[in-house]
């Protein structure tokens, strides 16, 4: 069985208690229709041979078209809620295992192609309990039809039974085709949704570039191909009803046919005749299950769609503790993606900076630094305990890190930074990161919502500074943190983290040579390896590490400042 089909199963199990009652209502509303045709022919029967008990066989008759509506409108109410259930559940099962495997989910699917999997698809998964069901559910009334024609006479039932196996190949090759065409659909929606995102994200560099026509076509080129997809899938469903809808009336009539000529010879009654026609058009029924059957083959393009995302492996994180330590990172032999580590070490409490030209390799080696990426060979070490040893709360807690574009997450400003740390944890981080002064100019200060706190890129990356701050306890990793924000500022968030007060280690992705300058050692990388660990001031001898600032138009040979040299807490 595939991994999507098995999603589907799934799905029964994340509805809760919704799909058994939607199976139960489909069994016994499809039992009440069985039911129908026979007492109304024991109905006929009697009144026709004018005996006594007419008016009891009347109210059997009501009370079994009573039970079809009220199973009819029970199972309404099941399958949206099922439905509702299963989707709302495989989707937060989604954003769960896409946010716990981090970035190699982000690397494999572009944005756009992650919203419409974990929404779009993920809903179309879940409606599979109500197609399922209600597609099984219309092999009772078959199954019940057959069993009611054998008792009146075993031709009727081979009559039927030949139609419906002629009904169920139609089924079964319209499942398959539109399974596929479904997944090229769903496809081409994820290609534009992707196209979409990456749009938005660079609107402004659009409309100041006077793009937007151009962009636009981009976005909806191929919208050539989702109409493609949306015809196939129409030609296969109209194909699929002019061949079941060939085989019901000729069933019927060969139904009648044989009932008639039976009656004729007396073999069975009138009422008998009409209940044989009655059974016929419910064993006939099943050619009703095109649009359920439509619906699974969706479902079921989808579910493999959301599998390819849940196949990712998140990282495995273990259950120790970090014993007292000063923060001291060790590289073991460590080398990912082209990058080659090899045995570094960043003493506690130091200020390392990492230097290189775009692509070097220094977002790599400070994603390594915390985990965010894992070694393709080798060893990282956090005060002797490797990083996968650490369970997560450990390894998040130990670890803080700060990007050149923060996604703050919470309610509030306080806990976007702190993340349900004391307030006065919050106010020093913040007056750390240089950013308590503009948070205090808010209407309610770290108590101002989010989405009422307009932030500039620098406002916006000196909180994540500052949420770097309040939540590391051993470690500071900034990844081009400080690009947004003007000089004098970035000296001041520079001097905060090498004179930090609590000795953390930090290491910082440097692109200017001030900041090199306060660093107690540097990694240079050059062409995907370290080509040399030292001093500023020695390796600013190198014309090669000189013209990396060059190259980045940041020409400021500043000497290393005697007083700011060492980053260790005093």
């Amino acid at each position: 069985m595939q991994a999507g089909d098995r999603l589907v199963l799934g799905t029964l199990r994340r509805g809760g208690a919704w799909p058994a009652v939607l199976t139960v209502t489909a069994v016994a509303g499809a039992a009440a229709e069985l039911a129908v045709p026979y007492v109304i022919g024991r109905t006929l029967d009697v009144l026709v041979a004018g005996g006594a008990g007419g008016a009891r066989w009347l109210s059997l008759c009501a009370g079994a078209v009573a039970a079809v509506l009220l199973c009819e409108s029970l199972g309404v109410w099941a399958r949206g809620a099922s439905c509702a259930q299963a989707a709302a559940g495989l989707r937060l099962g989604v954003l769960r295992h896409v946010l716990g495997t981090g970035h190699p989910a982000t690397r494999r699917f572009p944005a756009g192609e992650l919203v419409t999997r974990a929404g779009l698809n993920t809903e179309e998964t879940g409606r599979a309990p109500e197609t399922l069901t209600s597609a099984l559910a219309l092999l009772v009334p078959t199954a019940g039809a057959l069993v009611a024609l054998t008792l009146i006479d075993p031709l009727l039932t081979l009559t039927l039974g030949l139609g419906v196996v002629a009904i169920l190949f139609v089924l079964r090759a319209f499942l398959r085709a539109t399974t596929s065409i479904s997944g090229g659909y769903q496809e081409v929606q994820g290609e534009i949704a992707a196209r979409l995102v990456a749009a938005l994200d660079g609107a402004r560099t659009i409309a100041a570039a006077g793009t937007a026509g151009q962009e636009t076509r981009r976005v909806l080129a191929p919208l050539d191909r989702l109409r493609a997809h949306g015809m196939e899938l129409w030609r296969a469903n109209a194909s699929a009803a002019v061949r079941a809808g060939l085989v019901v009336p000729l069933l019927e009539v060969a139904v009648l046919a044989a009932g008639g000529l039976m009656l004729a010879a007396g073999r069975i009654t009138v009422g008998e005749l009409y209940a044989a026609a009655r059974y016929a058009v419910l064993g006939a029924a099943l050619s009703t299950a095109l649009g359920h059957v439509g619906g699974l083959a969706r479902a079921r393009a989808a579910a493999a769609r959301v599998a390819e995302v849940l196949s990712l492996t998140p990282a495995a994180h273990g259950e120790r503790a970090l014993p007292p330590g000063d923060g001291t990172v060790e590289f073991r032999g460590v080398a990912a993606n082209g990058l080659s580590v090899g045995d570094l070490t960043l003493p506690g409490g130091s200020v390392t900076a990492v230097v290189g030209r775009s692509g070097a390799g220094k977002s790599l080696l400070a994603a390594l630094a915390g985990r965010l990426a894992d070694p393709e060979r080798g060893t990282v070490l956090l005060d002797g305990v490797a990083l996968p040893e650490l369970s997560r709360a450990e390894l998040r807690r130990a670890v803080g890190y700060a990007f050149e574009r923060p996604v703050l997450v919470g309610d509030t400003i306080a806990e976007a930074v702190g993340g349900g740390a004391p307030p006065g944890a919050v106010a020093e981080a913040a007056e750390a990161a240089c950013a308590a002064a503009f948070v205090e100019r808010l209407p309610q200060g770290y108590a101002t919502p989010l989405r009422e706190a307009p932030m500039s890129g620098g406002e916006r990356q000196r909180l994540g500074l500052a949420r770097a701050f309040a939540q590391g306890e051993r470690v500071l990793v900034l990844d081009d943190a400080t690009s947004s924000l003007d000089t004098v500022t970035e000296r001041q968030v520079a001097h905060a983290l090498t004179a930090d007060p609590r000795g953390r280690t930090r290491l910082i992705a440097a692109h200017r040579p001030a900041t090199a300058a306060r660093a107690d050692q540097v990694v240079w990388l050059d062409g995907g390896r370290v080509r040399a660990v030292g001093p500023h001031d020695v390796l600013w001898r190198e014309p090669s590490y000189r013209a990396v600032f060059q190259d980045a138009h940041q020409q400021d040979p500043a000497p290393p400042l005697p007083d700011a040299v060492s980053g260790r807490a005093r």
